[in-house]
């Protein structure tokens, strides 16, 4: 089969590679239909996250069951699913607690308590390099996928690829991102980001009764987008001071709500790349320290972008002075899927709006530059091996 892989940090190749096989009972091999290229891909494409080994990247995926595995129950051959990211059990202790990232079994080698820089990780992750398990990912024309009784959903003939692919991760994760703020009606929601979680993080803003959506970027056709898309308010932080423009904007007090959309990779000067590289740092934490500038005091920081080290100066000062409550981590997209699935099937809700360019498997190495580098205004990329 054709697949994308990772071999160094800036080289994905499209490669000729075995098909996958059942390896466990509880196993389906999936033919992709649609996958799509996702941020946290490039925190392993740009070498924020070690990775010596080949690896089939993408953790964003759905397709055909082509073949289960003897315990399989609920699914058969032809069926039709969307896979969550994590990767899940579905019977541990964190699982049957609504924290299917934090699965004990799905990744033996890495997994713990402690959470560390290079062990003690949570669960398995598709296409996320061995920290996360070593699991292949579903840029590919077929992928295994594990715990199948427990992870994918079925979609229904009338609801298209595009319609339900980004149930595999964006959307719960942007929705995590609000549920998380536990708004009760007309809040006033900062995003920090516009790339593709930040924008639904917007729709999710909405649909949880915001009063007023802020979005902020420093590429103005994501501003575009986020304003035309989802009716939110724009800052461009190379126009304004975004801390003082949403406290203008709050009668002084500042968001009720901030997420940090963005994480460690967001835009930085030289002296930002000098700190970083002098403290051990990967990327920049600055996005999240001016989410606790702009947020309102008793408010709610929620940071869904990926941390991937620690960071000197961390402003805990901050946090404890203006008695904010701050919620960080991975989606839980098994707790969120059907949920979410419904809203799509109702209408509700659209995730498709924000895709601008879908390209065959084969253009993968392309898809990755000009997502990575944000050329031809390029917010989301679905490949269809």
């Amino acid at each position: 089969m054709k697949a994308a892989v990772f071999h160094k940090p800036g080289d994905i190749r499209v490669d000729q590679i075995p098909d996958p096989a059942i390896e466990q009972p509880d196993d389906i091999i999936l033919k992709v239909t649609s996958t799509a290229i996702c941020g946290s891909d490039l925190h392993i494409y740009d070498g924020f996250f070690p990775q010596v080994k080949d690896l089939i990247m993408g953790h964003e995926f759905m397709g055909i069951v082509e073949e289960t595995g003897a315990n399989v129950s609920g699914l058969r051959r032809g069926d039709r699913v969307v896979v969550p990211f994590p990767i899940a059990c579905g019977h541990c202790f964190f699982c049957n607690h609504g924290l299917p990232t934090a699965c004990e079994h799905s990744n033996p080698e890495h997994y713990g308590p402690a959470g560390d820089l290079m062990d003690s990780k949570g669960g398995g992750l598709f296409g996320y390099t061995d920290l996360y398990g070593g699991y292949a990912g579903g840029q590919a024309e077929y992928v295994r996928v594990p715990y199948a009784n427990y992870g994918p959903r079925k979609v229904p003939e009338s609801l298209t690829d595009d319609q339900v692919l980004f149930l595999t991760d964006i959307f719960p994760t942007g929705w995590s991102a609000i549920d998380w703020g536990n708004l009760k009606g007309g809040e006033t929601v900062a995003i920090f980001g516009s790339g593709p979680v930040g924008l639904m993080a917007q729709k999710a803003a909405w649909l949880m009764g915001a009063g007023r959506v802020i979005a902020i970027d420093p590429l103005p056709y994501r501003l575009e987008m986020a304003a035309l898309q989802n009716r939110a308010e724009i800052i461009d932080p190379h126009q304004v001071d975004v801390v003082e423009a949403i406290r203008e904007a709050t009668n002084g007090r500042g968001a009720d709500v901030c997420v940090d959309a963005v994480g460690m990779e967001a835009e930085r000067s030289f002296g930002d790349k000098l700190k970083a590289v002098i403290n051990v740092e990967k990327g920049t934490d600055k996005v999240m320290e001016t989410c606790f500038k702009a947020v309102r005091r008793g408010g709610t920081v929620t940071v869904v972008g990926v941390y991937g080290s620690p960071y000197d100066n961390f402003p805990i000062h901050r946090i404890f002075d203006k008695g904010l409550t701050v919620r960080f981590g991975q989606a839980n997209v098994h707790e969120y899927i059907d949920q979410l699935f419904k809203l799509v099937q109702e209408g509700q809700v659209r995730l498709d709006d924000i895709v601008t360019h879908r390209l065959p498997l084969q253009e993968a190495a392309h898809a990755y530059h000009i997502f990575k580098h944000k050329e031809d205004d390029c917010v989301k990329v679905i490949l269809k091996p």
